[in-house]
């Protein structure tokens, strides 16, 4: 299978699943959208849409939030992560907007990244939603999402997984294809503890055939005899080495051998790990 049939099967499964494919934050207005989104940034939707109805009352527009400095701003979003630097994000990329936009939210992804506390993703979300051109946004979900399944080819970097995105998804999926992967991301493949039961994926996702070769849990070992075994020369130990795996995954190993087919003494797990591409 082709990583655009891998995508294209995965967007027609998702549109199935997902019957709302936008935004969870709440706006009324490019502006509010705007802030909203420097907002959210390593914080969930949720969070952000408890401090905005205040916030936005307070400051409809960007003529009123420019007039105050971040000291005034910083009450309202004092919930939310980085709240020092995000009100003086929003302080001045307010008076950006009054001062170089006419007090207009600017329609283009490079007059966007202009703005404090505006970077690709967060331009991306601007042009796409406020303005419904193209775009892939890539946050910790969609990063994570496109790799566990292999929709890109273990990509390293947002950059590098907006590219391969965009070369296996129609451009005028784009904006949809963020949707999707987002809510997909946030509510079935999560970053600790996936919902894999329950997922509508699996025979596609790499990650989860990774999951499937695990060893199984190992019976009848005996703690006493050390913290660890390694099943490979059948030898317990306590004190492991570590050693990177093919998929650049760091493994406990037997000191001994090397080996990484190790496994916990009190319960049989194995101590394997597989890569889950969590970022930020």
């Amino acid at each position: 299978m082709t990583r655009t049939e891998r995508a294209r099967l995965t967007l027609d499964r998702l549109r199935d699943a997902i019957e709302r494919p936008e935004t969870e934050l709440q706006y009324r207005t490019e502006f509010e959208l705007l802030v909203a989104v420097i907002l959210s940034a390593q914080c969930t939707d949720a969070r952000v849409n408890l401090v905005t109805p205040d916030l936005f009352a307070a400051y409809p527009t960007p003529e009123a939030m420019a007039k105050v400095e971040a000291d005034e701003i910083f009450p309202y979003i004092r919930s939310v992560s980085y709240p020092n630097n995000k009100a003086k994000a929003l302080a001045a990329t307010a008076r950006m907007l009054v001062e170089d936009f006419g007090g207009e939210v600017p329609r283009t992804h490079k007059e966007l990244t202009t703005l404090r506390g505006v970077g690709r993703k967060t331009a991306n979300v601007i042009v796409a939603v406020a303005f419904d051109e193209p775009a892939i946004a890539v946050d910790t979900h969609v990063f994570r999402v496109a790799n566990r399944i292999g929709l890109v080819d273990d990509a390293p970097t947002p950059l590098a997984v907006e590219d391969g995105l965009r070369r296996v998804i129609p451009r005028e999926d784009w904006g949809e294809a963020h949707h999707l992967l987002i809510l997909h991301g946030r509510y079935t493949c999560t970053a600790r503890s996936p919902k894999c039961e329950a997922c509508l994926l699996t025979d596609l996702c790499q990650y989860y055939a990774r999951l499937q070769k695990l060893p199984i849990p190992l019976t009848g070992l005996d703690p006493k005899k050390g913290t660890y075994f390694c099943k490979t020369n059948g030898r317990y130990f306590d004190e492991p080495t570590t050693k990177t795996d093919r998929y650049g995954v760091e493994q406990l190993a037997d000191p001994v051998s090397g080996s990484m087919n190790v496994f916990l003494t009190k319960t049989g797990e194995t101590t394997k790990r597989i890569k889950d591409y969590r970022i930020g």
